[in-house]
């Protein structure tokens, strides 16, 4: 019951705001166009990635995968894990191999790597990703073909396009 009421409190919005925009119409063909293709792209590519991170989310969860991660404020404070509670050799600067403790902490670091390629690939190349790009640069491209290419108008448009998806994924996706 609580999704079916949020999903109509998000075409209300979006409705309203398509509304709002319709009434430009009225006024100028060409800064309607403008305005509806910023805000159909700005909108569509918020929503899309917003839905594809969580899938990507539910994907790790399910298959267990984010408990073997540290903490993400581990993490961001922490890059290198030096600050984890490990023993210290306390030996002298003549008896420590620093060759090998050098091999040790270079081996620890993250490199480039198939697997982190792969994972980025998927994330980046779902279709629910790539086709609100292809609308954003089709879209800019056309009205700059056709010389209905106002930016004084595409802008912000974008901007309302960013903050209507941000308040719609946030009620769906939540």
């Amino acid at each position: 019951m609580k999704m079916r009421t949020t999903v109509k409190k998000s075409i209300s919005i979006f409705l309203g705001v398509q509304i709002l925009i319709f009434i430009i119409y009225f006024y100028s063909l060409k800064i309607f166009l403008n305005v509806e293709i910023a805000f159909l792209s700005a909108f569509l590519i918020i929503v899309g990635s917003s839905f594809a991170y969580r899938k990507m989310v539910h994907s790790k969860i399910d298959t267990d995968q984010y408990e073997n991660e540290r903490d993400l404020l581990d993490r961001i404070d922490d890059p290198y894990e030096l600050y984890d509670n490990q023993e210290v050799n306390q030996a002298s600067a003549q008896e420590l191999d620093l060759k090998q403790i050098v091999k040790e902490e270079k081996a620890k670091i993250k490199t480039f790597s198939v697997k982190n390629v792969k994972y980025g690939l998927r994330g980046s190349s779902s279709m629910i990703r790539i086709t609100p790009y292809l609308f954003l640069v089709l879209g800019f491209i056309a009205l700059k073909n056709n010389g209905l290419l106002e930016l004084t108008y595409y802008l912000p448009s974008l901007f309302i396009g960013i903050v209507t998806g941000a308040i719609i994924s946030k009620e769906i996706f939540a």
